[in-house]
């Protein structure tokens, strides 16, 4: 796969097949990132296609040379909240088809799928900014500061948000493991 940054650089000068090369390398886990926070996977579909339909558009803003991973994401960030804020969805728990498929491999007993489901509805009760940044961080993987990059707020907002996150998801499973 070829790098994040030729990619959008390609795509910046009008080749189209770099945006399909992006879009595959970059949509799955921003997809995975969107339901997390959407906490619906067809919520997820639009955001994911809004997003990138706001790449497109937004293009010609993009920086030459810097990684477009953090401004792609801070876009889907963006549109999420545009989203809540217009009160286009309902809140929704997380449903049966959101949990992973946990008898997928026979021989590894995997997670309690009780435990599982305690801990997305426990996540899914966190305040927002809270529950953003332990997906990011924890579930997504990235960096303090990617995290703050993307939720546009400064690394030491992201840091109290994910500490209080934690503490927060902790004391409602305490006990649960």
């Amino acid at each position: 796969m070829a790098d994040p940054r030729e990619l959008m650089t390609r795509y910046c000068d009008g080749d189209a097949s770099a945006f399909r090369e992006l879009y595959a390398a970059v949509a799955p886990r921003l997809y995975g990132y969107l339901v997390k926070m959407a906490r619906s996977k067809s919520v997820a579909d639009d955001l994911l296609q809004q997003t990138f339909l706001k790449v497109h558009r937004a293009r010609a803003a993009y920086v030459r040379g810097a990684d477009p991973l953090p401004w792609i994401y801070a876009i889907a960030h963006r549109t999420f909240l545009d989203d809540v804020r217009a009160g286009k969805r309902a809140k929704v728990g997380v449903a049966d088809d959101d949990l992973p498929d946990v008898a997928a491999v026979p021989d590894d007993p995997g997670p309690d799928p009780e435990l599982l489901a305690a801990a997305l509805d426990a996540l899914s009760e966190l305040p927002e900014q809270q529950r953003e940044a332990v997906v990011l961080t924890k579930l997504e993987g990235k960096s303090v500061a990617e995290a703050a990059a993307i939720a546009g707020t400064t690394v030491g907002a992201m840091k109290v948000r994910a500490h209080r996150g934690y503490e927060a998801l902790r004391k409602k499973l305490e006990g649960r493991a």
